[in-house]
């Protein structure tokens, strides 16, 4: 599969002491291509693609980074050498770790079961895809010379780590906060990363919010206010909305947006936990429904207790220049005029609409997934980061496509109390007479501003979030 000097440098009789020493000097001088005792960056990516040890992308620079202790942006051959030890010891605690019958190989039944203890349920199918990317002789079992040379050069030193590159993040912010909560690992728990990941992911969410706000007015004044008889397409919509209020109408009602975010992401995140403890059927491991089931009813509690703030954001959203002061103002007036009953309004259709956009974004997500593994996995399960963003993209627009009719229902329930001469209608009332009168695209008005603002939403929280991510000390 590789050439020679792979094969050399991966052999049993090169495992410890001396012969370790001795293999670590040669292949120090193989990757050391300039002879000045030090590897740097782009030697030690040259010398192993030269090889043919598949390594990920940024591994060479984390490599270098993690053993070069002296910063002087190389390794020297104590450096070096030091990085390979610790760097194996970390394997092998993985490798036995995978190894439940100890009889020094890993099989498809071990893998399965061991992501599975992560909370990862997999199907076989999926535990041969992952083996067959690392068996290099083609026995369906890995032994730990060939654990030991796929990982070698890779960064990752955890089960943990491995599997991470496939976990669905949902650091993609498209404006709804309707998807299952991230997955964190018991040493992620325990490490304090969680709280940060979560932290990152909400800063993400508040800047990619902030930029993409006019398009995510644009949608709810088109929701509300776009019909068969007046046409207000997408440039007559800003211009109305700029002629009402100015440059700075286009952000009304994103503070509120903004602010709803952290208490949603905490009770999200301790609801779903708390789920998965009663449903889980077998000692603590979650299967794919049983978390999809513990998804949606954390989905379901947090937009429970925030939902007053979604109400206030469409009201503030939609409102006329001078009609509240701010948030306070609004939810002041609110009660006033129309009692706590109006700030549950719209209540039913928004969570009713958890479940498609849930279920449809984990089940596109995981196609996607089972999809790309089984076409182009051969040397790593890593997929690369344009992969998993065009994923998880697409798998959150089909879930926002899926429950669309039921936000449009929701935000016009909520907004029609505030509206002139509006009828006060019920979720069935509402849909008979949008459908009868405009049709059954009639529930899609404002989606082309929705979608519109997913690529720029994506990209900016992915990249606020990995900015985040470095800052807290996560990655680096």
């Amino acid at each position: 599969m590789y050439p020679a000097l792979r094969k050399f440098v991966f052999t049993d009789s090169h495992c410890a002491g001396e012969n370790s020493t001795k293999t670590y000097e040669d292949l120090f001088e193989k990757l050391d291509a300039n002879k000045d005792g030090i590897v740097d960056v782009s030697e030690l990516k040259a010398g192993l693609k030269a090889m043919g040890i598949a390594f990920d992308k940024g591994a060479a620079q984390k490599i270098v980074s993690s053993g070069d202790t002296d910063k002087d942006a190389g390794l020297d051959f104590k450096e070096f050498s030091r990085y390979l030890k610790e760097h194996e010891k970390k394997l092998m605690l993985t490798f036995k770790s995978l190894d439940k019958n100890n009889d020094g190989q890993i099989d498809v039944v071990e893998i399965k079961q061991s992501l599975a203890d992560l909370g990862m349920d997999i199907s076989k199918e999926e535990a041969e895809k992952i083996l067959k990317s690392i068996d290099v002789n083609g026995t369906m079992t890995v032994d730990w010379n060939e654990w030991r040379q796929h990982f070698l050069f890779n960064p990752a030193t955890n089960l943990q780590e491995i599997i991470r590159y496939w976990k669905h993040s949902t650091v993609l912010d498209i404006g709804d906060s309707l998807s299952i909560p991230d997955e964190f690992t018991e040493e992620e728990k325990t490490t304090g990363i969680w709280w940060r990941q979560l932290l990152s992911g909400a800063l993400a969410g508040a800047v990619s919010r902030t930029g993409t706000a006019p398009l995510d007015r644009m949608k709810v004044f088109m929701q509300v206010h776009s019909s068969k008889s007046n046409k207000i397409s997408l440039v007559g919509g800003f211009k109305l909305m700029l002629d009402e209020g100015g440059f700075t109408s286009l952000w009304r009602g994103n503070g509120v947006n903004v602010l709803k975010i952290a208490p949603e992401t905490a009770i999200k995140f301790m609801a779903y936990e708390q789920y998965k403890k009663i449903l889980s059927s077998d000692s603590g491991k979650v299967r794919t429904h049983e978390r999809f089931i513990a998804g949606s009813l954390a989905g379901a509690t947090a937009q429970t207790v925030i939902y007053p703030m979604e109400v206030m954001k469409t009201r503030l959203t939609l409102r006329k220049t001078g009609q509240y002061s701010g948030m306070f103002d609004c939810a002041k007036k609110i009660l006033k005029k129309e009692g706590v009953k109006a700030f549950y309004k719209g209540y039913i259709p928004n969570i009713l609409g958890i479940i498609p956009y849930a279920g449809i974004d984990l089940a596109v997500y995981e196609s996607l997934k089972n999809a790309w593994l089984a076409r182009y996995a051969k040397d790593t399960a890593n997929p690369g980061i344009i992969v998993l963003l065009c994923c998880g993209t697409l798998s959150s627009t089909c879930g926002q496509l899926a429950s669309y009719p039921l936000a449009l229902v929701r935000t016009r329930m909520q907004a029609q109390a505030s509206l002139e001469g509006s009828e006060q209608l019920s979720m069935s009332q509402l849909v008979t007479k949008i459908v009868k009168k405009e049709g059954f695209f009639g529930l899609y008005r404002g989606i082309l501003p929705n979608f519109m603002k997913v690529i720029p939403a994506v990209s900016i929280s992915y990249v606020v979030y990995e900015y985040m991510r470095t800052g807290l000390g996560i990655s680096k």
